[in-house]
């Protein structure tokens, strides 16, 4: 990126909202999720604090239109958050990142019992959402799920296990992938549905212990004849290469962008503070002192630094609509 487009992107982030949302998701990552996060990974504890506050600052609902009571935020807003939280608390962006992924699925067609069931809640900081996509033996391959959409007299019956469902315990609702359990269905096809957690078939499994981020409360979902309502479907049966390519991927892979440059952001920090206070004590110097170590510093900030400015800037043409 050139200096003259760096400058440009600086210009336009300090003079928009993403400013304020930004210095909202530092305060309370420094404030709430930073102090908390040992506890959240070695004890494998859900961070409902973060959430909580994340949800009173308003950022539960970044991707809800503005019209709903919400932030209308896109790419460059998610990156925005997800950087500050990282930089915490792993788990706590991944948590907020998962739902906010999931909000802006809802959000992409939404009709107005979305709107009114979902949408307005999670702008209020009193819905989460989340994905409900992975299954096991289909690795990144999310848009080829077994999960079956049957159709029933009186709407939808989802059947089928998802796994890694992030805020799995705590979430209000799913937004799950299917496929049709109709003989004549493409290979490939999928719909998408917004399923309630307390709907009836709807059964959580045993938590996983993951390395690192493991208060996300990540376990595999288990559906089971699941309710869903004609309402529930999320744009039109078979829409999987709209969602896919227009929604899920670009947010998804934002939000995982901004939580791992916040933690290499962390690292970066770590690092530099190790070689200002390691000395050794007969030569009264320390590491920062040694060229050597000085330009591994140099090349450890330029590489967080060139990740900085190609995520801003991918999201920024995203949310330009640039192919």
């Amino acid at each position: 990126m050139g200096a003259m487009e760096t400058s440009l992107l600086a210009e336009e982030f300090a003079s928009s909202s993403l400013r304020d949302i930004q210095q909202k998701a530092k305060a309370i990552a420094e404030a709430v999720a930073a102090p908390r996060a040992q506890e959240v990974d070695e004890l494998q504890v859900w961070p409902a604090p973060t959430m909580d506050a994340l949800g009173k600052a308003g950022l539960l609902g970044l991707h809800v239109p503005k019209r709903l009571g919400g932030l209308g935020q896109g790419l460059m807003g998610l990156i925005a958050v997800t950087e500050q939280l990282g930089q915490a608390c792993s788990s706590s962006s991944m948590c907020f990142g998962m739902h906010s992924v999931g909000t802006a699925v809802i959000a992409a067609k939404s009709t107005p019992h979305h709107e009114a069931a979902y949408l307005s809640a999670i702008a209020k900081g009193e819905h989460i959402t989340t994905l409900a996509l992975s299954e096991t033996g289909s690795g990144v391959h999310f848009y080829l799920p077994n999960t079956e959409l049957r159709q029933t007299e009186n709407g939808y019956e989802v059947s089928g296990t998802k796994q890694w469902v992030t805020n799995a315990g705590h979430a209000h609702s799913y937004v799950v992938s299917c496929k049709s359990a109709d003989d004549d269905a493409q290979y490939g096809e999928f719909t998408c549905v917004v399923v309630d957690a307390d709907s009836p078939g709807c059964h959580l499994q045993n938590a996983w212990g993951g390395f690192g981020m493991r208060g996300n409360d990540s376990r595999p979902v288990r559906f089971e004849n699941a309710p869903v309502s004609e309402t529930g479907l999320l744009g039109n049966e078979g829409d999987q290469i709209w969602y896919v390519f227009e929604v899920v991927a670009p947010y998804f892979l934002t939000a995982m962008a901004g939580t791992y440059l916040g933690i290499a952001q962390a690292a970066f920090d770590i690092a530099v503070a190790r070689v200002r206070t390691r000395e050794y004590l007969p030569m009264q110097e320390s590491l920062a002192d040694a060229p050597v170590i000085q330009y591994k510093i140099a090349e450890l900030w330029s590489t967080v630094e060139q990740a900085r400015q190609m995520v801003y800037r991918a999201a920024r043409l995203g949310d330009a609509s640039d192919p």
